[in-house]
């Protein structure tokens, strides 16, 4: 049995403020090849995940929080917002489910932020991702303007 409290989560969560991308993931699958991906993906403000969609090969992708707050956006294929969560367990809203084909981002809101993520597998990097050609590339200069434009369309700034 894998227990998940508290202490597993915030080991993770202190990787990811340690890391130079601001996140941390931690897969419970034991292959990449597992036809079900699970994992933690511990995240800090001002990380980036650029949208990105889940095609050829078609996957769902679904997130629960369990810790923190963190806003899931998807996109209309121009990049325009077309719909968005906030996940905060003191709100009520626990999680989302992410259809394939569908361009989407999560941001961290609040530091310590978890979520339990799985998604279809198997994961090969060459076709896991197709990411959104309308968005910065990730390490790129124009990213923290990109998601700081994205709060404010969502007032969440």
């Amino acid at each position: 049995m894998i227990k998940i409290d508290n202490n597993f989560i915030e080991t993770i969560s202190v990787k990811a403020k340690a890391s130079p991308r601001l996140r941390m993931n931690y897969n419970f699958h034991p292959q990449l090849d597992d036809l079900l991906q699970r994992m933690l993906n511990a995240m800090e403000p001002d990380t980036y995940i650029r949208p990105h969609k889940h095609q050829d090969p078609d996957k769902t992708e679904v997130f629960f929080c369990l810790r923190g707050r963190m806003a899931v956006v998807e996109f209309t294929e121009n990049g325009e917002i077309k719909d968005y969560i906030v996940l905060d367990t003191k709100s009520g809203n626990y999680a989302c489910e992410i259809p394939p084909r569908t361009w989407h981002t999560v941001i961290s809101l609040e530091s310590g932020s978890v979520a339990y993520e799985f998604k279809n597998g198997p994961y090969s990097p060459i076709d896991d991702k197709n990411f959104a050609s309308w968005a910065p590339v990730e390490g790129s200069s124009d990213c923290a303007h990109y998601l700081k434009s994205i709060l404010g369309k969502l007032n969440l700034a």
